[in-house]
């Protein structure tokens, strides 16, 4: 028997046993696929669990009749309320459970209360909360009839275990002094209902983040030249290293067998020298063939249960810890794989299933006029289309970062009428700018042509309104050179 079919025999088990591999679908764009359009993809791609950030009404309705099953969250700015009021924890189960779960409705497996709700970004907004909140949500699932099926949740952040720098090794791991008694009662919560632990891992972060020293290839599962001993224990990867201090930190704290889930882990395209194709490609298929290999970490073996983050770019997420938080998607704004990805961990060169059947706006550009003569206030232009559109590509280290001044200034021009659906004036920015039919890309720099479905966060308020997802701290536990903490990244 071969390797490739021993692999492809531990994909179906796994498949069979309800450990397939997961993604994140975040929806902080402008403008949106239609939902029903996005849960055939996933279906055509053989997604079988999805992680969600708010309860959609559109997506919950469109993964009616699915068997994709559902982790639906609860956003941090409700914590409060559900923790205080346990009336307003029936009425959300009531309206995003009880409503979508019967035959023939939506597979709902887990109810994600808050995200990364102990984020050091937080100052300890939801410290008091999040446990009340659970049981709440607990509480309301119980009620409702669920509470053996449906399980709760909270998505942590990595930074809230560590290892100390007097002993900076996986084995050491615990959760930090200031966090340990709330997490930890937290845990016992869980443990008692059955309920998984969930865990958000971000690798690229110990490049963003990391020091001078940190080897690029540590961050991968294909390249550690110099293994990094802890004991008897050799760790390859900074992911294994990552998540044995967080089994450490479980057993430490007397809960050696806790369920984990891997809510959130990925590699951005964009924004970022690190962040581009090749390397997104090198790390998710590393990390698919890994999580499903059943060789799991040197500390506890297994399949490793996984979300790839993200499904979709989001060009409407704040961009404050870097450009690449825009950039996360395995597949483009518009629904086109970005590369290839073998979802069954056999590093095939096999292509993901498109969107199908996409609509976009008319095939025209907004440029810098070429006959404009006075550009004394052009980079104040540049810069208010920027403010409201997406122009990460353009910095260092990125895509479209080979562009001119003027190039710049139609990039900048393109994406702001392009996510205000084309409208005439909006191609003006003081007679600087002009529409044109002729398509300004080059090779390496597409100018986007925004899919037809409507830009409405921007008519609903703007792109300001939209609920920011934290989504990373990183505790990057890598030890004697390899040491290097890294702090967040917002979604």
């Amino acid at each position: 028997m071969t390797v490739q079919t021993v692999l492809f025999l531990v994909f179906m088990t796994m498949v069979y046993n309800g450990l397939g591999i997961g993604v994140n679908w975040g929806t902080q764009a402008t403008n949106q696929l239609p939902a029903e359009k996005v849960v055939k993809m996933l279906m055509d791609n053989g997604f079988d669990k999805l992680k969600l950030f708010d309860a959609d009404e559109k997506i919950l309705s469109a993964l009616r009749g699915t068997d994709i099953e559902v982790m639906l969250a609860i956003p941090n700015k409700m914590l409060q309320k559900m923790s205080e009021d346990p009336g307003a924890a029936d009425s959300w189960v009531d309206a995003n459970v009880t409503s979508y779960t019967y035959n023939g409705g939506v597979n709902i497996k887990y109810v994600a209360v808050g995200n990364e709700p102990f984020l050091t970004a937080y100052n300890g907004s939801y410290l008091q909360c999040t446990l009340p909140a659970l049981k709440n949500i607990q509480r309301a699932l119980n009620h409702a009839g669920f509470g053996n099926k449906i399980k709760v949740t909270v998505p942590f952040n990595a930074d809230i275990y560590f290892s100390p720098n007097s002993n900076p090794v996986p084995s050491a791991g615990d959760f930090r002094p200031e966090l340990r008694d709330p997490t930890i009662e937290i845990i016992q919560f869980l443990y008692v209902n059955n309920a998984p632990f969930t865990v958000n891992s971000y690798p690229f972060l110990s490049l963003y983040y990391g020091d001078d020293y940190f080897p690029v290839d540590y961050a991968f599962f294909d390249g550690a030249n110099k293994p990094v001993r802890d004991g008897d224990l050799l760790y390859t990867n900074v992911f294994d290293a990552n998540l044995d201090t967080l089994f450490s930190a479980m057993s430490r704290a007397g809960y050696p067998d806790m369920q984990i889930i891997v809510g959130e882990v990925g590699w951005p395209t964009d924004g970022e020298e690190n962040a581009n194709i090749q390397n997104a490609k090198r790390f998710n298929q590393g990390l698919l063939r890994h999580a499903i290999s059943g060789n799991g970490t040197p500390l506890r073996k297994g399949v490793i249960d996984i979300y790839l983050f993200s499904l979709i770019d989001e060009n409407a997420k704040s961009v404050a810890p870097g450009s690449f938080e825009r950039h996360w998607g395995i597949f483009e704004y518009d629904g086109k794989p970005k590369y290839e990805l073998d979802l069954s961990g056999l590093q095939q060169d096999k292509g993901l299933v498109p969107v199908e059947d996409v609509k976009y706006l008319p095939k025209r550009w907004c440029v810098l006029n070429p006959h404009a003569r006075d550009l004394e206030d052009l980079a104040d232009n540049i810069d208010y289309a920027c403010s409201i559109s997406d122009c990460t590509v353009l910095g260092y280290g990125s895509s479209c970062n080979h562009l001119s001044l003027k190039g710049n200034a139609s990039y900048a021009f393109n994406m702001y009428y392009q996510v205000h659906d084309q409208q005439s004036w909006d191609c003006d920015f003081s007679g600087l700018a002009v529409v044109t039919d002729e398509d300004p890309s080059d090779e390496n720099c597409p100018f986007p042509v925004m899919i037809a479905y409507g830009s409405s966060l921007l008519r609903h308020g703007g792109v300001s309104d939209t609920l920011v997802k934290i989504v990373g701290g990183y505790m990057l536990v890598v030890f004697l050179l390899y040491l290097s903490i890294g702090d967040l990244h917002v979604h």
